[in-house]
């Protein structure tokens, strides 16, 4: 398939394909007129890519881990290292800190609001 039918089928913008191929999270074929040529497991292959960045993984970190992940089910192939589970899990508590961070500015937040909200201020509408 061509780019633009991936980038349908997958709601990512041909420029984030593109520079997924060039992070060689992505490969295509080219056609004698240059044009790249996705097989269908592209589609599957982006979703996963998508799903690794929104867990907030680096494009880096992401071309270490896919040639370890089956892309129809994910579940570990035999590549994946020790190193590269325990880099994994570093990420996690990274982002487990990182939510728990997020936890307490929001309790902060909430007092301020309550705070600022009592009277002799009236409410905002």
């Amino acid at each position: 398939m061509r780019i633009g039918e991936l980038a349908r089928r997958t709601g990512v913008s041909e420029r984030s394909l593109r520079y997924y191929e060039q992070q060689g999270l992505l490969a295509a074929d080219r056609t004698p007129g240059g044009h790249r040529n996705y097989p269908d497991q592209a589609v599957d292959r982006v979703i996963r890519i998508q799903e690794l960045f929104a867990a907030g993984l680096s494009s880096w970190k992401i071309a270490q881990l896919l040639p370890c992940m089956r892309d129809a089910d994910g579940g570990p192939s035999e590549i994946a290292t020790p190193r590269l589970i325990a880099e994994l899990r570093a990420e996690q508590c990274r982002i487990d800190q990182t939510i728990t961070q997020l936890v307490v500015s929001r309790e902060v937040l909430d007092e301020v609001i309550h705070a600022a909200s009592q009277p002799p201020y009236p409410p905002v509408e």
